[in-house]
């Protein structure tokens, strides 16, 4: 069954219609008492305090789309927190997972936020990038999407492409294109590795953490086993058809410059990666 929450124009800008409920999309996965829901159940609350954060799942899954959550993280002195807004193949993210990752990783007041973002499959992880948001992320809610198909996976912020993963075509490449995937959110404490490699951890006396979460959207294709019509890529929906597959030149000059708040690129790791993923040699903006 394919699912259409909203409609998009891929030419360069992306056209949204109104929210949907959470409760007819989502169901909380743990800590329910630190979950809150605005009075007219738009805005959705996760808090982290001492003893717990929380997180909620959707209940549907999806084998390729676009997938879009607008997010206000906590503020203040935030070290070692983290909020994500990520998609997973198995609800208890178990150890043959893939996944793609919004990892918003909290820093010392008057310290930017890092947005870490990651990929993996069957397990593996180790594609990592981090930007520095040019924006204050605390301030107001700003939008974060990803567009998924057989060609490449896109991750956005306010409808500006920051990364770029392609697929290889190549037999065991590193792309996650076979298992449908539930979409996440959460915030949790993080601080054994999160900010500066764990050494910045985690102040109570700021507690509690909350970050919001408003108007999910979703246009993708969603999983009905035993036969899913996401099975095969079909090039009947925009989110695979070529223009999906291909940046505007609009969007090359837009992701051209947001690259220069990348500071890390597992891509240039080499004591990570000593020799070069296939993946990175690429042309990203093709």
């Amino acid at each position: 069954m394919e699912v259409r929450v909203f409609l998009v124009i891929f030419i360069g800008s992306i056209a949204f219609s109104n929210a949907v409920s959470f409760w007819d999309n989502f169901e909380i996965i743990w800590s329910p008492e630190h979950f809150k829901a605005s009075p007219d159940g738009q805005v959705w609350s996760l808090t982290l305090d001492n003893i717990t954060g929380t997180g909620f799942q959707s209940k549907a899954n999806y084998r390729y789309g676009m997938f879009s959550m607008k997010i206000k993280l906590a503020g203040g002195d935030s070290a070692g927190v983290v909020t994500t807004f990520y998609m997973c193949s198995e609800r208890e993210a178990g150890p043959h997972r893939d996944e793609i990752d919004f990892e918003f990783i909290g820093n010392r007041t008057g310290q930017p936020y890092s947005l870490q973002t990651n990929i993996y499959k069957n397990g593996g992880g180790g594609r990592e990038m981090r930007h520095n948001l040019w924006f204050d992320p605390t301030q107001d809610f700003h939008t974060y999407s990803i567009l998924w198909n057989n060609h490449r996976i896109v991750f956005f912020v306010d409808n500006i492409p920051i990364r770029v993963y392609r697929n290889i075509f190549r037999r065991n490449n590193f792309f996650p294109n076979k298992k449908p995937m539930y979409l996440f959110s959460s915030i949790w404490n993080a601080e054994a590795w999160a900010t500066r490699g764990g050494l910045d951890k985690i102040n109570w006396a700021y507690a509690p953490f909350v970050s919001s979460y408003k108007d999910y959207r979703v246009d993708g294709c969603e999983w009905n086993a035993p036969n899913p019509v996401c099975a095969h890529t079909t090039n009947q929906h925009w989110w695979d058809q070529y223009n999906a597959w291909h940046f505007t030149e609009n969007q090359k000059n837009d992701f051209l410059w947001s690259q220069k708040f990348v500071t890390y690129d597992y891509c240039k790791n080499r004591q990570m990666h000593p020799r070069i993923p296939s993946e990175c040699l690429l042309n990203q903006l093709k």
